[in-house]
């Protein structure tokens, strides 16, 4: 195993294969690969932080750039693409990250530190190395997920409560998951093209070994799809309850200011400035007693009162 002394390049080496990691590149840190054929292009590519992911093709080696989630640990922000760009050659593979991918950043220390983990992380071949990168950095995106499922759990624990308010969590976890599966599907893409290409730069057959990583990706789409059904029934079902909680708001509101309207009707009558029965200007009844033009006008509002009540009762609109 060797590392460069300068924190520009750090490599380590497995027998005749090379590993060289780069982080944050720059064009100074990119100059020290000025022995390797790379294209000029693809050194521009290793700058840039905003590639679609691609595949290209040489006679000695390849050039594959892939995006891969990192989630912020403020869960209101969106899961954001990490590019990694990598040159695989015959008996190198130089990884060029934009962000700190962090499982891959401890299997390159294990690899430092432990002889027995490097071997089997390294393998013989670029291609197996590369196999193993990926399959690290897919199986992450199977953690992130697990994450998912536990937050759809507790989404599921309260989304009846009508007592508690769900909408912001299931908008985040939706947009959660709409952007990985954003990212997910073009990576299927390019590792089917770049298993593809990775087997004639080594002798050793990887086929099986991509193929398990395809599986694994597969199987990442595949609980994707499950949550964004899942997360769509949540917000269909908070929509729905939300509305209809509304709706049992509104209706009675609604019904109070319905039966208020008799009560209203006659206190708007008698607020008028004109002479009416039973009025200041006409002067009170008092046949029963001091108060009897209030009573009146209590009974008055009660019968209409009442009469709606019966009304709405047989109608079944006083149904809890």
């Amino acid at each position: 195993m060797t590392e460069s002394p300068k924190s520009e390049l750090r490599s380590i080496s497995n027998k005749s294969l090379t590993w060289i990691d780069i982080q944050k590149p720059t064009r100074e840190k990119l100059m020290t690969l000025a022995k390797y054929p790379f294209h000029e292009l693809n050194i521009e590519d290793c700058l840039s932080k905003i590639q679609i992911p691609k595949l290209d093709r040489y006679d000695d080696h390849v050039f594959v750039i892939l995006n891969f989630p990192v989630i912020d640990k403020d869960r209101r922000a969106a899961p954001y693409p990490t590019q990694l760009a990598t040159f695989a050659g015959s008996d190198y593979l130089v990884t060029v990250q934009q962000g700190n991918l962090k499982p891959l950043e401890e299997a390159y220390q294990l690899c430092k530190i432990d002889q027995q983990y490097r071997e089997s992380f390294m393998g013989n071949s670029s291609g197996y190395l590369l196999h193993s990168i990926i399959d690290l950095l897919v199986d992450d995106l199977l953690h992130m997920l697990m994450k998912i499922e536990g937050n759809l759990d507790d989404i599921e624990d309260v989304v009846f409560d009508d007592r508690v308010a769900v909408a912001r969590e299931v908008s985040l976890l939706r947009r959660e998951i709409t952007a990985l599966r954003r990212l997910v599907f073009p990576l299927k893409r390019t590792v089917l093209d770049l298993s593809k290409e990775i087997q004639r730069l080594t002798d050793e057959d990887l086929t099986l070994y991509f193929d398990d990583v395809r599986d694994h990706i597969d199987k990442v789409i595949e609980v994707l799809d499950e949550s964004k059904e899942t997360i769509e029934i949540f917000k269909d079902t908070d929509h729905m309850l939300s509305t209809e909680k509304s709706n049992k708001i509104l209706a009675v509101l609604t019904i109070l200011f319905t039966l208020s309207i008799p009560a209203s009707v006659f206190a708007a009558f008698y607020g008028m400035n004109i002479n009416l029965p039973g009025g200041i200007e006409t002067g009170p009844a008092t046949f029963l007693g001091e108060y009897t033009s209030f009573i009146i006008l209590i009974i008055a509002s009660i019968i209409p009162t009442g009469m709606m009540i019966y009304w709405f009762k047989r109608e079944g609109w006083l149904k809890s």
